[in-house]
């Protein structure tokens, strides 16, 4: 009798094509999690049990991932007919008509979905508290945040309801919560993933979707599934020579690895994280590879400055794209106070200023790629601190910029790769003395996913940690037998 929750994703399928468990096993093992953790949770906010039963007793697509269960976040991935209220109450009855591309893909993949998970408001917080839902609560401290903004699918993935999950990530949003919460997170290429049919691109290319997983073979997997553009795309990603699950084991190599814990805004950065990114660089070393401190020279002010323009900008945008296609203006009572006062600055943002920005952002990216003409990765702190408490992101603040300053103060390193559209991994590599998960970041040159597959399994081998688990999981599920 195997453990459903102590598997992965390719495990779980492996039962399924092996015969020893049917889909609906694996579902009603999922449903019977989600019933238990969810509760103190507050990961999974729409519930589709029974669409996922009824999908489960059908017949699923013979993909890689057939009838293994997922949870879509409840931001930006369409699902026909089902609500998708971006974590506000402007958007509570708002039902898609159609799905995503991506959800498409997902689908073929052969994955069964269990529901949508929870999101801040607009995905504006690096944390997971919206008033429309509630906040969501770490797995392994329940006082303190799961990261956002694809808190709700981290801490789903890290309470064992389900093997992984969808996210996205426009300045760290998949990247945060897999070091809050002890997962693999990773940022694909710009483009690598089609925003169709909807929109082209989210913020000038700041976002990108992908997965929490806990595992590197399943995020490798998973990208193969999804990869790739469709008809009518304005750029996308240079694709890959070979699946990148057959990345997964392959020798990197002696790699340039470069590390720095150095913050690029210039704030402290807690010692746990710094330990976290010296320790896996001596781990690299001691696996052969050539490690050194280094880091690119970059004006912090200007890029800091220049993210906000788009950001803010990118967020105005949301709201009123969102208004148009529900024939209604915004109003200040349908909001939170932080997202309405963003909105008002984003509105004012001439459009000029949004361009220069994105020259100012643009010339960052080609000073890093210099920097990675000299070398293979780039290793520094996911996060700048351990996940702190519930509440240290205040919602209800009305002064936006000092709001994103302090979550600048807190995510300092991820922004930069959705600016340089570069791919960037968050590895659950180290954990503080007091229990909890910290994340170091491996970021890869431009549409270089391959080398960051293989140095993060690498990694994974030398430094496991599938065997760590948060205090609320209860690993006794015993599948049912086809």
């Amino acid at each position: 009798m195997t453990d459903l929750a102590r598997l992965d994703a390719t495990a779980q399928a492996d039962l399924v094509r092996r015969g020893e468990v049917k889909p609906l096993d694996l579902v009603d093992a999922a449903i019977a999690r989600i019933e238990r953790e969810n509760p103190a949770l507050n990961a999974v906010v729409t519930p589709t049990f029974v669409q996922a039963r009824e999908a489960a007793r059908g017949e699923l697509p013979d993909g890689p991932f057939r009838g293994v269960p997922f949870l879509l976040k409840d931001l930006s991935a369409a699902w026909a007919g089902i609500p998708m209220t971006s974590g506000s109450a402007f958007l509570a009855d708002f039902v898609p008509p159609v799905d995503s591309v991506l959800v498409e893909r997902y689908r073929a993949a052969g994955l069964v979905f269990l529901g949508k998970t929870n999101c801040p408001e607009f995905g504006f917080l690096p944390t997971t508290e919206p008033a429309l839902h509630g906040p969501t609560r770490n797995p392994w401290d329940l006082a303190r945040t799961p990261g956002g903004s694809s808190g709700g699918s981290a801490a789903a993935v890290a309470a064992g309801m389900v093997p992984f999950a969808h996210g996205n990530d426009g300045g760290g949003s998949i990247r945060i919560p897999a070091s809050c919460c002890g997962l693999v997170g990773l940022k694909p290429t710009r483009a690598r993933i089609t925003h169709a049919p909807l929109v082209g691109d989210v913020m000038s290319g700041l976002v990108e979707d992908h997965a929490l997983t806990r595992s590197v073979r399943d995020s490798a997997a998973l990208l193969d599934a999804t990869a790739g553009p469709a008809p009518g795309d304005p750029y996308h990603a240079p694709p890959p020579w070979r699946p990148f699950l057959d990345e997964v084991g392959a020798d990197p190599g002696r790699l340039r690895v470069a590390w720095s814990a150095a913050n690029p805004i210039g704030a402290p950065v807690d010692p746990d994280c710094v330990r976290a990114v010296e320790d896996a660089a001596a781990l690299c070393e001691s696996l052969g590879h050539h490690v050194e401190e280094a880091i690119p020279v970059l004006d912090g002010a200007l890029l800091y400055e220049s993210f906000l323009v788009v950001w803010i900008a990118g967020h105005a945008w949301a709201i009123d794209a969102m208004a148009r296609a529900l024939g209604r203006d915004p109003e200040e009572e349908s909001f939170e106070p932080l997202t309405w006062a963003l909105y008002r600055l984003g509105r004012e943002v001439r459009a000029a200023d949004y361009l220069l920005a994105i020259t100012a952002l643009q010339g960052i990216a080609r000073q890093v790629a210099g920097f990675f003409a000299g070398h293979d990765v780039w290793l520094t702190p996911t996060l700048a601190e351990p996940p702190p408490p519930l509440g240290t992101f205040d919602r209800d603040s009305t002064d936006a910029l000092a709001v994103f300053r302090r979550a600048s103060e807190f995510v300092p390193f991820t922004p930069l790769f959705n600016a340089t559209g570069q791919p960037a991994v968050s590895l659950p590599l180290h954990w503080s003395p007091a229990g909890l998960p910290i994340g170091v970041q491996l970021a890869g040159r431009f549409g270089d996913e391959a080398t960051l597959f293989r140095l993060a399994a690498a990694l994974e081998e030398a430094r496991p940690w599938a065997g760590r688990v948060p205090p609320v999981r209860d690993e006794t599920d015993p599948p049912g037998r086809a």
